[in-house]
């Protein structure tokens, strides 16, 4: 498989390590609107786009993969309050399309635990719950795209919670998310459930940013030869069936 970099930093370039040790071959690193206009591709090749770039770009960038009809598998966060959009642009020009917040499959199974938790707690008086977030300084968005999917399922799944703030709760409906820059932190989220009485926690550390890049590259394998829009659900449920 061959695969575009989108967005060539701290991730693009872990993506490439991942890549190249599972056999496949990157054949460009494109960080600006320009170089995506001088991109030369043959049309018969196999191509997969993997974009971690600025989220100011990226709807030009999937614009430009759906109309040339290559597959993209993103992890740019911010850009979600144009969501619909890009999904319906990708359905009416039957690209492919395959986005996460986070790649690492250990978040993914977090995922999982934190929804059946919620569903749980859905049925027990007595706890707050809340949700934070610690990544590196050179993070720039707050929260994290993580932090949110945990955030909604939460508010999903709780009778009460109807949505979620940043760093301040303002009344018992608001779920409280906490944002931290700190270091070279690669990612930590926690859910608390407090009570007069104890603290239940489910938390989840990142080692290194290695995870992220073996999903997202796992993620590529995945697309090739399919249309539509995925998830890592998409992606899990297949390893484990």
């Amino acid at each position: 498989m061959k695969i575009i970099l989108s967005g060539y930093g701290r991730m693009g370039k872990e993506v490439e390590q991942i890549a190249n040790d599972r056999g496949h071959q990157v054949v460009a690193r494109i960080n600006t609107a320009e170089e995506w206009t001088a991109l030369q591709y043959p049309k018969n090749e196999q191509l997969v786009v993997i974009d971690f770039s600025q989220t100011d770009a990226v709807l030009e960038v999937y614009r430009y993969c759906f109309d040339n009809q290559m597959p993209v598998v993103s992890g740019t966060t911010g850009w979600l309050n144009h969501w619909d959009e890009v999904i319906e642009e990708c359905r009416v020009k039957e690209g492919t399309f395959f986005y996460a917040s986070n790649f690492s499959l250990g978040v993914n199974i977090f995922f999982y635990l934190n929804q059946r938790l919620a569903q749980i707690m859905s049925k027990v008086s007595g706890y707050v719950p809340s949700v934070s977030e610690t990544h590196h300084k050179h993070k720039i968005d707050a929260p994290s795209g993580t932090a949110i999917t945990i955030a909604n399922q939460i508010v999903k799944e709780i009778t009460g919670i109807e949505s979620w703030s940043l760093d301040k709760k303002s009344e018992a409906s608001v779920l409280e998310v906490n944002s931290y820059r700190q270091g070279e932190v690669p990612g930590t989220h926690v859910v608390k459930y407090e009570s007069n009485e104890d603290i239940i926690l489910l938390e989840h550390q990142a080692k290194s940013r290695r995870g992220f890049a073996v999903g997202a590259v796992l993620a590529a394998e995945f697309v090739v030869g399919r249309k539509g829009h995925y998830s890592m659900q998409d992606l899990v449920g297949e390893i484990i069936a």
